[in-house]
Parts: structure tokens; sequence; C-alpha cells
């Protein structure tokens, strides 16, 4: 299929990030949220980023014009009915994207496929939402999406081959290389990061070592650029909290058990760096 126009709903972290590279990339962007000032603060951050790259040598000051003029925005879901694809981008919570995809199941045009970039929810429990769950398919880019090479192409168990091949050659103009994987909880990415994340939480509650020495442990001895509680804050300990929970109830298997300690920082709503304080403190 031909895609010219992309519809992205959520304009926070993931979603502004995936407007900016399908812009980038020569697409027509409708970027929805439900505040104007969320889509403000959106394309503050784009052009933030746009400008970096520029400081970078890696865009002329006309790509960036041109990238943003790209970009429009809307606060209805309705006006999502002539684009070709919609990635769904917001917080994860199943009652919320199950109402998402029920507004575009209505305003969608006939053959749009509808995309999500869920870190950890059932693509095919999405899909079963709307009338063609053919067309429902997990595009789960990574953070900060401008800068992430990966993006997991997840098929649910009703999506098709014309879609997900369509989604795979979509991930690959953006200049990101898309990998295959099916729909079981966590995908491949989290399914591994978030136990390692969740296991760092329990050394630190039982006294195993202090927060840097954890983080060192695994930056110098593995390599990792960012400690596993560094990476915490950074992508939020409630998203954690949350993908933890998915497979905690997916598989059913104690291994997946959430950290009384991450739990607790959750509560006290030390969420990491949005928040200004997790395992770190930030100015």
């Amino acid at each position: 299929m031909e895609v010219k126009k992309v519809g992205v709903v959520g304009a926070g972290t993931m979603g502004n990030g995936i407007a900016h590279v399908f812009a980038m990339s020569g697409y027509d962007v409708l970027l929805m949220d439900v505040e104007e000032s969320f889509l403000e603060r959106a394309m503050s951050i784009i052009t933030k980023n746009l400008d970096r790259m520029i400081k970078k040598e890696k865009i002329t000051e006309a790509e960036k014009e041109a990238t943003l003029s790209k970009i429009k925005r809307t606060v209805n879901i309705g006006d999502m009915g002539d684009c070709d694809v919609v990635v769904e981008a917001a917080t994860e919570d199943f009652a919320l994207k199950k109402k998402i995809f029920k507004d575009l199941d209505s305003a969608c045009k006939k053959g749009a496929i509808l995309a999500t970039n869920t870190s950890s929810i059932s693509i095919t429990q999405i899909a079963a939402i709307v009338k063609c769950p053919d067309k429902v398919i997990g595009m789960h880019f990574m953070n900060p999406v401008p800068m992430m090479k990966l993006v997991e192409v997840v098929r649910g168990v009703a999506t098709s081959d014309e879609t997900y091949n369509a989604v795979m050659d979509l991930a690959a103009k953006l200049g990101k290389t898309p990998v295959g994987v099916n729909d079981y909880p966590g995908f491949v990415a989290n399914r591994l990061l978030m136990p390692m994340i969740n296991e760092a939480c329990y050394a630190l509650m039982e006294g195993v070592a202090t927060k840097e020495s954890i983080d060192t442990v695994m930056k110098l001895g593995m390599a990792h650029p960012m400690g596993p509680l560094a990476l915490a804050d950074l992508i939020g300990l409630d998203v954690c909290l949350a993908i933890m929970e998915v497979l905690y109830e997916g598989f059913a298997d104690s291994k997946y058990r959430p950290c009384p300690l991450l739990r607790n920082m959750v509560k006290a709503g030390y969420l990491g760096r949005k928040t200004k304080r997790g395992f770190y403190e930030y100015e």
C-alpha cells in the first residue's frame, strides 16, 4: 500500500518523537492530543530536537522547516479519517487504548492500518476492539525515537501478512531497523529488559549494593550505556511497574513479580526524571 498521511494519537514523549521521524521522512503527519497545550509542548520539543540536529550538522535549517511544515495538529480524533496509517502512542493503559481504538474504528477510512506503540499490552486484545482486526499491528518504537534504530513490529493473532509487510516496509523507509515479533507479553525488548530492571530493584532493596554500585557494575562490567536504575528513572518507574504487572499477569510466573521497592516508589510519586526524583534526584 502507498502511505502518504500518518496520524499519531498522543503528543507525549513517544508521540512527538514518532511524529518527528515520520515528518522528517517526508510524510504528512496529523498529531492529535486532547489539549492544545499538549500539542504546543510537543511542537516545542520537536523544534528543539531539530535545532540540536542542526548544531550537530545532521540536517540543514531548510530541512528543519520542511519537517515542521509537514506536521498539522488537532484535538479531534475524528480528523484521522484520511490517514493511511495511524499510530497510537498514549499511556500504557488498556482502558484508554480501548477507547482510542473504538474512536479510530469509527473515524478512519476502510483499509487504514491501525498501529499501537504499546510496549507490553497484547496486540491481539487491542485488535479485538475493531471491525478489521487484520489491520491492527504493534509498532513499538524505542525512546528517544529520533535516535533509536529499532522498531519491534508485533503481529497479533489476526494481523494479516499484507499489514505486516506494509509496516515492515514503512519502518525501513523511516531509516529504522524493523524486527518482526509475535504477540507475547512484553514482546522481546521488555520481556528481557524489565526483569533486569526489576532484579536491580531487588538487589537495592536487599542491600546487595548501593544504587551507584549496581549501575556501575552493569555499565563497566556489561558495557551497558546506562545502569538499570538510572534507565528505570529515564523510562519512568510507573511505566516499568505497569510492564512488570503485564508480564506477571500474562505468564503467571513468580519470576516476573514486581519488586515491592518499585511499587513503593510509584506509590510515593517518585517516578524518575519526569518528577525530578526516582532512584536518583534531578534538578
